[in-house]
């Protein structure tokens, strides 16, 4: 599928926030989309999807939305870009603006926690084994803080300024460092400080923060077990 991106509709691919950190000064980030994920309509965005319409529009040719709503700007984006998991977006919302200001409150509140990219398709290739639709190259418009996702994998992990829940913090040992569950739910009972002392310990047998932190997990339990 391709063609000027301009003669076809507009697409949105919701993504429950990705975000990593809210500050109280508006300043957030995290991820819109995340490629290799099928999503509710059965379509996967590939990486490298964004490139060409990054080098062309960059951060500041893609506007901050509330809900899609082109008379409802609510800020603007410092960073957008792929890495190896999806499209990172750091940004910041104009607590001048009222609605930015809810936004704001309702992000540290986790009451709002989606992000959407509003594009349009430039090529894109029916996978009929999977029964899915690729996504290979999109025209990214905008970038929306909205109510409900479409990607459920996204999603604001922490809002500055507040501890992580117990749940957050295990998931993110089991997604982003690797651990079984019952390896997470250990590193939780031992406590945090134990796991820092314990990953100190292990980095030189490890290359990257999450190896030290498998590491000092097996640490952990050798010790237990002594």
């Amino acid at each position: 599928m391709g063609g000027d991106a301009t003669d076809m509709p507009v697409e949105r691919k919701y993504a429950e926030l990705g975000l990593n950190e809210v500050d109280e000064d508006g300043s957030f980030s995290g991820y819109a989309s995340l490629f290799g994920k099928v999503d509710l309509a059965n379509d996967v965005v590939e990486r490298g999807a964004f490139a060409q319409s990054l080098k062309r529009r960059g951060a500041a040719g893609i506007r901050m939305l509330f809900q899609h709503d082109p008379n409802e700007p609510i800020g603007a984006w410092a960073e957008i870009r792929e890495d190896a998991r999806g499209l990172f977006v750091r940004g910041k919302l104009a607590k001048e603006v009222v609605r930015a200001r809810e936004v704001l409150s309702l992000m540290r509140g986790r009451a709002l926690d989606g992000l959407s990219i509003g594009f349009r398709t430039v090529r894109a290739r029916a996978d009929a084994a999977k029964g899915v639709r690729r996504i290979l190259e999109a025209d990214l418009w905008e970038i929306s803080v909205v109510t409900f996702p479409m990607l459920p994998e996204a999603r604001i992990a922490q809002v500055k300024g507040r501890l992580p829940t117990v749940r957050e913090f295990e998931r993110w040992l089991t997604r982003d460092a690797g651990l079984r569950r019952s390896d997470a739910r250990t590193v939780i009972a031992r406590g945090f400080a134990t796991l820092i002392r314990e990953r100190d310990a292990a980095a030189k047998r490890a290359g990257d923060l999450a190896g030290a932190i498998r590491a000092a997990t097996r640490l952990m339990q050798q010790k237990d077990l002594r």
